[in-house]
């Protein structure tokens, strides 16, 4: 009987996650990541508002910069926090 609660519980904890999306930016946000990007001569199509409780605001995956592919997170600053090699 444990063992189904137990189970019930986990899988209902992760449906509630997977049901979190990432929502899209609006143009004036999409904007002030592209000059943000664009500074440090990159350009990207993939960009994503986090939801609430991420340590980061933006994400941004495989932006084209001029020495590889990355995966870039921005603060609500659009300040760029973490740039990892893709």
């Amino acid at each position: 009987m444990k063992f189904i609660l137990i189970a019930l519980v986990a899988a209902a904890s992760i449906g509630s996650t997977a049901t979190l999306a990432d929502t899209p930016v609006t143009p004036a946000e999409q904007e002030k990541i592209k000059a943000a990007l664009e500074a440090l001569g990159c350009t990207a199509d993939e960009i994503e508002k986090e939801d609430e409780g991420s340590t980061f605001a933006y994400e941004v995956d495989n932006a084209k910069c001029k020495n590889g592919k990355y995966d870039i997170k921005l603060d609500k600053n659009f300040n760029v926090i973490i740039m990892l090699r893709d």
